[in-house]
């Protein structure tokens, strides 16, 4: 009987590099960069039977026979299907993190998002290349946001992210987000443009880091505006 899903194992490997009695740290070895290799194969396979042939109508071993690896490797490297869908955006989405903690200090807490990410979106490019086209990746999107239940995993993962997100905020402000509603409220509004250039995005015909980039920084410049003037025509 196939598994589709399995308890994450304590004893999965950790990433192994190589190094020298320095504590400089050093190109990755052989063996985690083989590794490395058969954790992207499995990645690329796992989004292309999804985005051809359906998530709910793919198997764990269909994944595993695409890439000739047994189902017991493919759990090596990832807990269930899933979090092979979520992958690459998860990555997006620390990378983002990390941006945005390195922000300016003296940065407002709009500014340091939208520096953040738009800043963050050559690097981000960068590193989606480094595991799958980024055609492939906006497919992935655009099947997760027709997928009931992977719909509603997005939706849970992104209230977790933006809780997140809006603690950085506090850290950087030096405030208590249990007691100031600021922080929370600004990454709403800054996630609420976000949720709706990438479906914008998906939609379209450009699949570009560049696409996206553009109409991600010209909705967030409309946000201010929207928010602050009265629409009515006089």
């Amino acid at each position: 009987m196939r598994t589709e899903q399995r308890a994450a194992d304590p004893a999965k490997p950790h990433a192994e590099t190589s190094g020298d009695i320095s504590g400089e740290p050093s190109r990755p070895g052989l063996r985690e960069r083989k590794k490395q290799r058969t954790r992207d194969a499995l990645l690329r396979a796992a989004l292309e039977l999804f985005t051809t042939k359906g998530f709910e109508e793919t198997t764990v071993d269909e994944i595993a026979e695409a890439v000739d690896v047994s189902q017991r490797t493919f759990f090596r490297y990832f807990t269930n299907k899933q979090e092979t869908a979520f992958a690459v955006q998860e990555m997006v989405e620390q990378r983002f993190v990390e941006t945005l903690r390195e922000r300016p200090a003296d940065e407002a807490p709009f500014a340091a998002l939208r520096g953040a990410v738009i800043g963050a979106w050559d690097a981000m490019g960068r590193s989606i290349e480094e595991v799958v086209p980024v055609e492939l990746h906006m497919r992935t999107y655009q099947m997760i946001e027709s997928t009931p239940s992977l719909l509603a995993a997005h939706l849970r993962r992104s209230i977790e992210m933006e809780e997140e997100i809006a603690r950085v905020i506090a850290e950087r402000e030096g405030l208590d987000l249990d007691t100031d509603p600021r922080p929370r409220v600004v990454v709403a509004a800054f996630s609420g443009v976000m949720r709706v250039t990438g479906r914008l995005w998906g939609a379209g015909e450009d699949s570009s880091v560049e696409s996206i980039r553009a109409i991600t920084e010209s909705y967030l410049d409309h946000l201010g505006p929207a928010l602050a003037e009265d629409w009515r025509a006089e």
